[in-house]
């Protein structure tokens, strides 16, 4: 299973995805993925130095497929949270990423 990190800036409180540079980045799409378990405890040690920084917050690693050629997360909490917010309108909403 593939899987990639998703935690909430501190900044904002927006949800970001972990990218392959160690940025913090609003689109699935430009997140970093693990396929193996040597990969993914990369990301975690590099967000969980993210969130000793206080960049970020809640880091964790979720399972993501594709579907229709998108990456999707397989739980709907964070099919939620990686698609959301429901409501429009918000502070960030125009996609700036989260640089560190």
């Amino acid at each position: 299973m593939q899987q990639m990190m998703i935690a909430n800036a501190l900044r904002d409180g927006l949800v970001v995805f972990l990218a392959a540079n160690g940025r913090w980045v609003n689109a699935i799409a430009d997140g970093a993925v693990a396929s193996d378990t040597d990969r993914a405890q990369r990301l975690a040690d590099i967000a969980l130095e993210a969130e000793q920084r206080c960049e970020v917050i809640g880091p964790e690693l979720i399972e993501i497929e594709l579907k229709d050629g998108l990456r999707q997360p397989v739980h709907i909490r964070e099919a939620i949270r990686a698609n959301g917010p429901i409501v429009r309108g918000h502070p960030g909403e125009n996609g700036d990423d989260h640089g560190t």
